[in-house]
């Protein structure tokens, strides 16, 4: 149907860059390059807009179709979560709002020069926040971004909190809007709005009695926070003019992690869920066992590091008991990995090696020289360092290398080495496989040619 009555402002239009296969927009013959005018006589703004929009039953679609140059009402029915399946150039069908902040802990101020601009960018988006699960400060959003959140009642919201005392967190974000948090939660929290809270540990600023206040303090919001995760500050060697922070001790770790288990304590006693969870790798530097599957509480945090361990464990372990003993073919691959988990997943396939005669695997935990050897998780090596301490190795017939180890939505590594040229200066065959993934074993097993 065609419309003689509508906006021809592109600005206020969406560009179609892809359709979904099978959607409800491939049925209406919406094609690449057409444009998205209203849904239901509304303008979409933004993601937030698109995705409640779309959740009604009934739909006026206008598009602007771009083979008739002319706009079309397309009028439809559909089940209130089915998508349209339209495909946008950014997921925001926006521009990205950046940080205003100076946080004194911040890893992207660590960064060495020279890599790609985009790296160097910060982000402080509600937005991304709800449709991502990035964490968000509050201190970047306007009165008109909270009213939105509760208007639309998006959740789960991902707050970084840091502190609540609101005079320290002034000084570790170095915002004088930073106490706007208590106002903002307050809020979210009266809306019903589900929140999960974030503290990135810094020695002698943010923990012990600061961080058992800051945990107190939030005890107010429970239910609707639902978790609370406690994660070690990520220093680079790249810090030159910045805060002096300093990293955790063996000792200093097991302190933090009494704290946090006193906490645990209570919450169950008090709520029934543990709250606050430490990142995995206070547990690993502490050299204490990680808790078990049941402290976790769902695994509200893995994004975050929060029990991607206990998870990676439990994983392994179950789909390691479905292998028959059996004798193969002699034969060698290697998989690398950051240091934090090197030798949990050594022991790990250990255990496979136990019923899989003939199968010799190296695990080899990756020093990160890029960025320091303080910063242990895979999920921030890159090909220089990956190739300089493989490429001296006997890797045998392939290499397996995290997944996590390329940039978010790009088939490149932090530092722009590509898995192509990774081969090719390392001279063995890559693959790029999720430690996390439910049938990692069964496919290692298939790639060597054997059935689980």
């Amino acid at each position: 149907m065609e419309l003689k009555n509508y906006s021809k402002d592109e600005d206020r239009q969406h560009e179609v860059i892809g359709i979904e296969q099978g959607s409800i927009a491939m049925e209406l013959g919406i094609k690449v390059g057409d444009r998205l005018v209203s849904i239901n006589g509304k303008v979409v703004n933004d993601a937030l807009d698109y995705h409640l929009f779309v959740k009604e039953e009934v739909i006026d679609l206008v598009m602007y179709m771009k083979d008739h140059d002319e706009a079309w009402q397309f009028e439809l029915e559909k089940d209130e979560e089915e998508d349209l399946g339209l495909i946008f150039d950014n997921n925001l069908m926006d521009e990205f709002r950046s940080c205003r902040n100076k946080c004194v802990f911040c890893f992207i101020d660590q960064l060495p020069k020279g890599m790609r601009e985009t790296l160097y960018f910060k982000d402080d988006d509600a937005r991304l926040s709800f449709l991502q699960g990035n964490y968000i400060t509050l201190t970047n959003m306007t009165e008109r971004e909270v009213s939105r959140i509760v208007e639309y009642h998006l959740s789960p919201i991902n707050i970084s909190v840091h502190t609540m005392n609101l005079e320290l967190r002034q000084e570790m974000l170095v915002s004088r809007f930073a106490n706007r948090i208590v106002a903002y939660m307050d809020r979210l929290h009266e809306a019903g709005i589900t929140m999960n809270g974030q503290v990135v540990l810094c020695k002698g600023l943010n923990d012990g009695e600061e961080l058992s206040y800051t945990i107190e303090q939030l005890e107010k919001y429970v239910p609707q926070m639902q978790s609370m995760s406690v994660v070690p500050v990520g220093l680079s060697k790249h810090r030159e003019g910045l805060y002096e922070l300093e990293a955790y001790s063996k000792e200093e770790c097991q302190e933090v992690l009494a704290m946090i288990h006193k906490w645990q304590k209570h919450f169950m006693e008090t709520y029934g869920t543990h709250f606050v969870h430490a990142g995995d790798e206070f547990y690993i530097m502490a050299g204490m066992d990680l808790p078990k599957e049941d402290n976790y509480d769902g695994y509200l945090q893995l994004e975050n590091g929060v029990g991607m361990t206990r998870l990676l464990i439990d994983s392994f372990e179950s789909q390691i008991e479905a292998v028959e003993p059996c004798q193969i073919e002699p034969k060698k691959i290697t998989i690398a990995t950051g240091v934090l988990i090197e030798s949990i997943l050594r022991g790990l396939i250990q255990k496979l090696m136990d019923k899989v005669d003939g199968l010799n695997v190296t695990v080899v935990g990756i020093t990160n020289d890029y960025f320091g050897p303080s910063i242990t998780v895979s999920g921030l090596l890159v090909g220089e360092d990956i190739t300089k301490q493989l490429e001296v190795l006997d890797l045998g017939e392939k290499v397996y290398i995290p997944d996590n180890i390329l940039r978010t939505g790009e088939a490149v590594l932090l530092d722009d080495m590509t898995q192509e040229t990774l081969e090719q200066l390392i001279d063995a065959e890559v693959h790029l496989v999720n430690y996390l993934g439910e049938t990692f074993i069964e496919d290692l097993m298939a790639d060597l040619g054997e059935e689980v």
